[in-house]
């Protein structure tokens, strides 16, 4: 059906590439083109290499993005690849801190410190509840429990229960409805740890965020920190002005409180 020099592109956010060209009969022309939503405004497309995609795939996969104007990022075939396993990691701690007792509200604003595009509850809305457990869930199954259960989760896809409301003015942040806190409490057990006040969820978001960098670099998710904060500004909207994530967790400690040492050596900016 397709000639020899045919490139099979996907565009999944969360399966395995690796494994969707395990079965053909020439894997090496398999490759993985990631854009992000809403795709006509971002800018970034992550490019994944699968165990055996092919120097001519890859660079075809780098040519195709340029032509579309597109930022490239290279990613190996990891769960979730750069960005939608640290963005789905962060969503994944706001819902974990709910489960664990914190108001909805106070969860949802936990992050504005630092100035993300939308509250976490809007996002989730955004790429749709059902998409975004899905993908937390298969992130929880291939790399672990600091991905968290959540039955509230679960019973707001199965309810189908809005999520926020409108904006109150144009260009403001849609914030979580209280329904949500209902549905929450209901499929809530019985907690053992306080439940955590905003301070204290963005601490938790932002250890996790720290880890998870440092797990992709040891995993050679990516070559090098930059790409993680290149993916993240185009991909997420991480804040421009905070100077990527890798340089941010360094200036406010969390790289060494977290992984006993920076993911940046200290240069002159830093002094």
């Amino acid at each position: 059906v397709v000639s020899p020099e045919t490139i099979l592109a996907t565009n999944t956010s969360a399966l395995s590439v690796t494994a969707m060209a395990s079965h053909l009969r020439h894997p090496e022309r398999v490759v993985g083109l990631h854009f992000f939503n809403p795709v006509a405004a971002m800018p970034l497309v992550e490019v994944i290499r699968a165990e055996r995609t092919d120097d001519a795939a890859l660079a075809t996969a780098f040519a195709v993005t340029k032509a579309l104007g597109k930022s490239a990022v290279a990613s190996a075939d990891r769960p979730g690849f750069i960005v939608n396993r640290l963005l789905v990691l962060l969503m994944g701690r706001i819902v974990g801190a709910v489960e664990g007792g914190t108001p909805v509200a106070v969860a949802d604003s936990a992050c504005d410190p630092l100035g993300l595009p939308m509250p976490p509850f809007q996002l989730f809305d955004l790429v749709g509840p059902a998409v975004g457990l899905h993908v937390l869930t298969s992130l929880r199954q291939e790399l672990g429990d600091r991905f968290p259960h959540s039955p509230g989760l679960e019973r707001i896809v199965a309810e189908g229960t809005t999520l926020v409301g409108p904006p109150p003015a144009p260009g403001h942040p849609r914030r979580v409805l209280p329904q949500v806190q209902a549905v929450f409490d209901a499929s809530r057990g019985a907690g053992s740890q306080p439940p955590l006040d905003a301070a204290g969820v963005l601490d938790d978001v932002l250890i996790a965020l720290t880890r998870e960098i440092r797990l992709m670099l040891d995993e050679g998710v990516v070559k090098e920190p930059g790409q993680i904060d290149t993916a993240m500004i185009l991909g997420a909207g991480w804040p421009f002005h905070l100077g990527g994530i890798t340089p941010y967790l360094d200036r406010t400690g969390y790289s060494e409180r977290v992984t006993g040492s920076r993911f940046h050596a200290i240069g002159v900016a830093d002094v």
